[in-house]
């Protein structure tokens, strides 16, 4: 007997443009949410609800929606939760993977595969989220769903299933899609061809009788298999004109798994998205994976108890307050002050990665206020914007007279600048974009002050040894003194402040990928505290780490660029200015496609100039890829007071110790 109705919590993603939100637009209206399909264009679509989404014609939040789906027993519930395209907004798209059951991803018939989509269809394969693929657009001129199709499968590198093809009027508003048919040889053929290749029962079946492979059975395994993410089955149509909608949601419907999960289970979900009300209360987007919640319920919110005071889901369209939420479902839930982005609710979800699946950000401005009397009402506009975008990474120098803010692009810049005037009226600047480095140990350094000797102020005796450690590994502190030397309060202070000082190295950035260890212990039992040891543990390890030295290192990206061979001269020319380190050109036909590395804060620079150097044909794909050596080391302005400056920390610290 089934616990909770079937629900299904689906993201549709796609690059800029692709045709995405209007996708979402053509869903509702199928299944009768709504009356009328909104444009972008226009700034009338359901899920773009910001005035700068309905400005600008782009998604910036992802929003959700509900739409039903058959009837009965084969009933679903759909959440179909809208993403942003654009690069710059990623980590919207990030957060919301961890929380869905399924995913179309939209390609446009027109443009084809583009840099966003290969990296969406990289992050969905790797997390193995069943993903159907739509080729939209077929209405539109230069439409051609065949070298689509050729291109997903040649630049995507994932299994895929044509479930039809445009019959007449490709690239016209007359654009008719059709299904292929269940009787279809040549489709049936196809079929058996992928499926086969991950079933061996059923090539086994087939190879005893062709009958056994009935259309029935060929079906099922196709669910199977894009359930595992092994196969992703491929429709074509228009979203503006509607052909292919049917089929496609037939698809979501048959070849998509409902969400698993026990409504009379142990409470469990997480936070997908934080916004705020009209009376400026937080508003908790939450995915539930198990249990039911019901409206002024205390629960647990990272480990903290805290009371919900309403509950809302989404119900055809529409958002229904004052009700439980139950498993599988997606809920507004109010009253959860200090909930933050990613927060469990109840107990950890089984079984469900939640993390960075895509690069965090490499570049950083600074936010100044056009009135200098602002900066406090600044301060608290990017607090409350963080706490909805955790990588802005809003940060403060030790002076408090500059903000800064991190970024993916530089089209963040202008929402950000839009959204400051337009919700809190507050107008700004932005200086210029700079990369956000790393600092790597290069050697190995050690230092240690010892309680009531040689000035150290502290009560307590800390020595430490920094040394370099693997890539990736991040930082490991261990222990060379007895186990017993410490409480384990004071020994808990230590560890804690040596990750904490770590986030700003010898010139202010991050120090990643280095081990730590533990040389020297010793307390005084009457007037220790682990705040004596928090003072003086920074003190400590930036000794060790003047000594063992670092090297700032900048981001790189990987970057793949098509261009016309004789525009090969003139780009060339333009990667040496700008630092990369390109491969040789290998040729596609009349063009060159060009591979290498490129300094993060020199992408937007090649992208302004390179329609002019291309004749408009250059296409540049990049992504975050890895640090190398600055060729001059940059200084980030500290948001703490410098341990490196003794007399000066002491001032600060020590008082307050």
């Amino acid at each position: 007997m089934r616990t909770t109705p079937r629900t299904l919590n689906l993201g549709i993603l796609a690059h800029v443009d692709a045709g995405k939100t209007s996708l979402t637009e053509r869903l509702l209206y199928a299944a009768g949410v709504i009356d009328e399909i909104g444009s972008v264009d226009a700034g009338s679509t359901r899920t773009d609800t910001l005035d700068l989404e309905r400005r600008r014609g782009i998604t910036i939040k992802s929003a959700v929606a509900n739409f039903p789906l058959g009837d009965g027993d084969a009933a679903v519930s759909v959440n179909l939760v809208d993403t942003p395209g654009h690069p710059d907004f990623i980590a919207e798209v990030e957060r919301v993977l961890g929380v869905l059951d399924g995913a179309v991803l939209v390609v446009s018939a027109v443009e084809g595969v583009q840099p966003q989509t290969r990296l969406l269809m990289r992050t969905l394969k790797r997390l193995a989220l069943p993903t159907l693929v739509f080729v939209n657009k077929a209405d539109r001129r230069g439409a051609d769903d065949q070298r689509v199709l050729a291109e997903i499968e040649r630049k995507l590198r994932v299994p895929v299933l044509p479930m039809g093809r445009i019959a007449s009027g490709l690239g016209t508003r007359a654009a008719r899609a059709e299904a292929f048919a269940p009787d279809d040889p040549a489709f049936t053929r196809r079929l058996l061809d992928t499926l086969t290749l991950h079933d061996d029962a059923l090539l086994q079946a087939y190879v005893a009788d062709p009958r056994a492979a009935t259309h029935a059975r060929l079906r099922t395994a196709l669910a199977a298999q894009t359930h595992a993410g092994r196969v992703h089955p491929v429709y074509v149509g228009s979203a503006i004109t509607g052909t292919g909608i049917a089929d496609l949601v037939d698809g979501i419907k048959d070849l998509l798994p409902a969400a698993p999960g026990d409504a009379q289970g142990p409470l469990s979900g997480r936070v997908f998205k934080v916004e705020r009300g009209e009376g400026g209360e937080k508003i908790a987007y939450t995915r539930l994976f198990s249990g039911r919640l019901h409206a002024y319920e205390r629960v647990l919110v990272a480990g903290a108890e805290a009371k919900v005071t309403d509950v809302a889901v989404f119900e055809r369209g529409a958002v229904t307050r004052g009700t439980a939420a139950r498993a599988g479902s997606i809920a507004m839930l109010r009253g959860l002050g200090s909930v933050r982005i990613g927060d469990v609710i109840g107990r950890e979800p089984d079984g469900r990665a939640y993390g960075h699946v895509f690069a965090p950000p490499s570049l950083e401005t600074a936010v100044v206020p056009a009135d200098p009397a602002d900066q406090g009402a600044l301060h608290l506009a990017l607090t409350q914007l963080a706490e909805q975008d955790p990588l802005i990474g809003l940060r403060q120098d030790a002076g408090g007279r500059e903000l800064s803010v991190s970024l993916y692009g530089e089209v963040q810049k202008e929402v950000l600048a839009a959204t400051l005037a337009d919700e809190y009226g507050i107008a700004v600047s932005f200086r210029a974009t700079t990369p956000i480095c790393v600092e790597r140990v290069s050697g190995t350094g050690a230092a240690y002050e010892v309680l009531d000797h040689d000035g150290n102020p502290f009560y307590a005796t800390v020595g430490l040894r920094v040394e370099p450690g693997e890539d990736g590994g991040g930082v490991v502190f261990r222990r060379e003194v007895e186990l017993g030397s410490l409480p384990p309060a004071y020994m808990r202070a230590v560890e804690e402040t040596v990750h904490t000082t770590l986030r700003q190295g010898l010139y202010g950035w991050r120090v990643p990928d280095c081990v730590v260890t533990m040389t020297h212990s010793g307390f005084c039992s009457i007037r220790s505290t682990a705040g004596e040891f928090r003072g003086l543990t920074p003190l400590v390890l930036m000794g060790a780490l003047r000594r063992a030295g670092t090297v700032v290192h900048e981001p790189m990206h990987h970057f793949r660029l098509e261009l016309p061979q004789e525009a090969y001269a003139p780009v060339s020319l333009a990667l040496a200015r700008r630092r990369a380190v390109p491969g040789p050109p290998v040729a596609h036909g009349d063009a060159y496609v060009v591979e290498g590395a490129l300094p993060a804060d020199q992408v937007h620079g090649l992208e302004q100039e390179l329609p002019e150097l291309t004749g408009g044909e250059g296409v540049l794909e990049t992504a975050f890829d890895h640090h190398r050596p600055a060729a001059t080391p940059r200084t980030r302005q500290r948001t703490d007071h410098n341990p490196l400056h003794r007399e000066e920390y002491l001032l600060h610290v020590h008082r307050r110790v």
